[in-house]
């Protein structure tokens, strides 16, 4: 359940936890239309749903996507981004006759590689400042 400011709530703990992830497709051809994107988008949010995470913002060009993704701190951002690629690069090819060329040998949408970042909450800086200027006792 969301609280306010972006701070959730889990049963032994309190987190804002936000993920930056950016895919691509395979050798960066330029393959997705708006019409790709908007059905992507979609399944991604269903994908994010099922791991208790919510997808915050969304948007991509021909050749890739960027994804602002809210997680539990439970859920492994390599095992959603496993299932964000591949059930997304699965149903895009039931349902869009036209991206199947774009498969290539391996049978892949997307490049097996990723970029993720985190995102979110204070700058670097200050939380080593902020964590510097504790009171140790002595």
């Amino acid at each position: 359940m969301a609280e306010p400011q972006g701070i959730r709530t889990g049963r032994h703990c309190v987190f804002a936890m936000h993920v930056h992830l950016v895919f691509v497709t395979k050798f960066r051809h330029k393959v997705f239309t708006d019409q790709h994107l908007v059905r992507r988008q979609a399944i991604m949010r269903d994908i994010c749903a099922d791991f208790e995470a919510e997808l915050v913002e969304f948007n991509g060009e021909n050749n890739h996507v960027h994804l602002l993704v809210n997680f539990p701190p439970k859920v492994a951002v390599a095992r959603l981004v496993n299932s964000l690629k591949g059930v997304s690069s699965r149903r895009l090819r039931q349902e869009f006759p036209d991206l199947v060329p774009h498969y290539y040998q391996a049978n892949k949408l997307c490049s097996g590689s990723y970029f993720a970042g985190s995102a979110g909450g204070a700058p670097l800086n200050l939380v080593k400042q902020y964590i510097e200027q504790q009171n140790r006792p002595g």
